[in-house]
């Protein structure tokens, strides 16, 4: 009889688990979703105007924390000073309004891909240039809210921003370029960015740059005040060194071969005078073209560039050769009209010593023969 009742107890409950799990089974959890977004975002219920609170539910500012995945850096421009970017921005916050029931631990988040459904912070970047969305083949972009009200917005972004120089040392100089973002209308008082804690700013793995070479970044703050208010600011900062091998191959070296051709002229015949002019006006125009093209391809600054010194110190060599033969040919010539000079004077006074011997020999056989005579 104790077995019996055994039995049946075990096969009650069998019977009760299974049932669960058929109910369990018969659940749509897209329905669920559906219905927990309809009660925390329905009509009447959250208003995307409004701010969500501080921490803990406390009247103080909204925090906002930020972090970056930089997926290329497309063009480093020294003309424009100013470099384009790739990555994927995110933003993470909490807002208690939209709290929700996980269904014991079922619905893990939800996913919006409109952002005007819930408050945004407005964070602009303050250093941007140009910058785009990408929509290929959906909107890259997504808001997920998670049950205790935390909301992440992530996004994926191009942006040209601004990235002022300092080419004294170009092409041997290093370059610090800004990524800004900043809140455009909410004070410190009701919303406060701060870097995501661990790794706030990561980047691609094996990231190649033409001309430059991405040594480290730096994360900081750069809180601004102005007459409305003091409000919130984040940068990173890229320090970039520029690759010396590309102006090696494509400036030095050619400069270091133009100037030792215009001093091939010093192993040529003073006289061969077409040979010596042709090849120092050549090298001294292609070294003039050599240094537009490195002036055309940077901004014109007031300052001088240590390729300006390098320039101009070839400039001067080329042209000294040139400068060199003038001076030789002149003093040749000069010489030589010297010489010419001295050679007529001899022979100036070569002729009257000539015509006064033989005056004097006329004279003397004139006496000669007046003596004979008497």
């Amino acid at each position: 009889m104790g077995t019996g009742h055994y039995f049946w107890a075990i096969f009650y409950f069998a019977s009760l688990c299974s049932a669960s799990l058929a109910n369990n089974a018969k659940i749509n959890f897209r329905e669920k979703e559906k219905k927990v977004l309809d009660q925390i975002l329905g009509a009447g219920k959250y208003d995307a105007r409004i701010r969500p609170s501080g921490i803990n539910g406390t009247d103080g500012p909204a925090i906002v924390r930020i972090n970056l995945f930089v997926r290329s850096i497309m063009t480093i421009s020294d003309i424009k000073m100013e470099y384009s970017v790739q990555l994927t921005f995110r933003e993470q916050w909490t807002d208690e309004r939209l709290k929700f029931d996980d269904i014991q631990g079922r619905l893990k988040y939800l996913t919006l891909t409109e952002a005007n459904r819930v408050w945004m912070p407005d964070l602009f970047f303050s250093n941007e240039k140009e910058g785009h969305f990408h929509n290929i083949i959906m909107p890259n972009v997504y808001i997920r809210i998670f049950p205790n009200g935390s909301v992440l917005y992530s996004i994926r972004i191009s942006l040209t921003l601004a990235c002022p120089m300092n080419l004294k040392l170009y092409p041997l100089d290093r370059q610090i370029c800004s990524l800004r973002m900043a809140s455009y209308g909410w004070t410190t008082n009701d919303l406060v960015f701060l870097w995501k804690e661990g790794d706030p700013v990561q980047v691609v793995k094996n990231l190649h740059l033409p001309r430059f070479t991405l040594e480290k970044f730096l994360t900081d703050y750069c809180n601004s005040k102005t007459n409305t208010g003091e409000y919130s600011c984040l940068k990173v900062d890229l320090l970039f060194k520029r690759e010396f091998s590309y102006y090696l191959i494509q400036i030095y070296i050619p400069c270091c071969m133009l100037v030792i051709v215009s001093w091939v002229s010093f192993w040529l015949d003073q006289g061969a005078v077409p040979a010596r002019v042709s090849l120092g006006v050549t090298t001294l125009l292609t070294m003039a073209t050599q240094t537009s093209g490195i002036n055309a391809s940077l901004p014109p600054v007031s300052y001088t560039k240590a390729i300006d010194v390098w320039t101009g110190v070839c400039l001067t060599f080329v042209f000294g050769a040139l400068l060199e033969f003038a001076l030789v040919n002149y003093a040749s010539r000069s010489d030589m009209h010297k010489d010419n000079i001295k050679k007529k004077r001899r022979d100036l006074e070569q002729a009257s010593l000539d015509a006064a011997s033989d005056l004097l020999d006329t004279d003397s056989n004139a006496t000669f023969a007046m003596v004979l005579t008497s």
